[in-house]
C-alpha cells in the first residue's frame, strides 16, 4: 500500500517550507490540494511538477473513496491545504479517516501554522492554549461560543474574516470584557505583517479607524494569566 503524507506548506512566505516537504512534493504520485492554483504557485516557484488534484470540503465522498483506492494500490500522495497546516481548520479529516480506515500508510510533514505564529508573536501567555478554529459567523452563535470561552483559563487562539473582524471584536469586547489582553496578527511571515496588542478595546478602536484587510489570528489572554 501507499503512503498519505499530510505536507504543511507556507502561510505566506513562499520561503517557509522544509527540505523534507519539498523532496515528498517531488516524489509523491499526485498532490491533493484543496486551491490547485496557489498549489501550482507554490510547486512552480520550487521547480516540482506532480500531478495535482483538487481536494476540498465539497469534495463528494465518490471522489475521496477513489482517492484512498489509488494509495491502497499504491500510488504515495501528499495532501496539502492553501496554506498551513492540513486538517486545522481546513479539509483533510474525513480523508485522513478513510485512509486509516484502509490500512494504508498515513504521516505527516511539519510545516507553518498561522495558530503557534500568531500565539507566539501576540506577547501573550503561550504555555497552554485552546484553539477554537472560526468564530461562528452569526452573531447569536458566536455569542454562546463566547460565552462557553469566556472562563477558559488558558490563551484562547481563533481565526477571523476580515469583513466580520469588527463585529466578532465587539462581541468578544461585549462577553469578555473591553480591558482583556489580546493581539489581532495578519499577513503573517508576509510583507506587510502586523499584530496589534493591547486590550480588546485598543485592538477594536484600531480597526474601526483602519479597514481589516487579510486573514486575522486572534490571541486572547485566558482569565487569571
Amino acid at each position: 500500500m501507499g503512503t498519505l503524507y499530510l505536507v504543511g506548506t507556507p502561510i505566506g512566505n513562499l520561503e517557509d517550507i522544509t527540505l523534507r516537504a519539498l523532496r515528498i512534493l517531488g516524489e509523491v504520485t499526485f498532490v491533493l490540494a484543496e486551491d490547485t492554483r496557489t498549489a501550482r504557485t507554490l510547486l512552480s516557484h520550487h521547480g516540482i511538477h506532480a500531478p495535482i488534484t483538487s481536494f476540498h470540503d465539497f469534495t463528494p465522498s465518490t471522489k475521496t473513496r477513489r482517492i484512498v483506492a489509488r494509495i491502497e494500490d499504491g500510488a504515495d500522495a501528499a495532501l496539502i491545504s492553501e496554506a498551513g497546516m492540513p486538517g486545522v481548520s481546513d479539509p483533510g479529516y474525513a480523508l485522513v479517516r478513510e485512509v486509516l480506515a484502509a490500512g494504508c500508510g498515513l504521516t505527516c510533514v511539519p510545516g507553518p501554522s498561522a495558530v503557534l505564529t500568531g500565539l507566539v508573536l501576540s506577547g501573550l501567555p503561550s504555555h497552554a492554549f485552546h484553539y477554537v478554529g472560526f468564530l461562528p459567523r452569526r452573531p447569536t452563535d458566536r455569542k454562546r461560543t463566547l460565552a462557553r470561552l469566556a472562563t477558559e483559563p488558558d490563551t484562547l487562539v481563533c481565526f477571523e474574516t476580515p469583513h466580520r473582524l469588527v463585529s466578532a471584536l465587539r462581541d468578544i469586547a461585549a462577553v469578555f470584557g473591553e480591558m482583556r489582553p489580546m493581539a489581532a496578527a495578519r499577513e503573517l511571515t508576509k510583507r506587510h505583517e502586523e499584530v496589534i496588542r493591547g486590550s480588546v478595546q485598543d485592538v477594536l478602536a484600531h480597526f474601526e479607524g483602519a479597514k481589516p484587510r487579510g486573514e486575522f489570528t486572534l490571541v486572547v489572554q485566558g482569565v487569571g494569566r
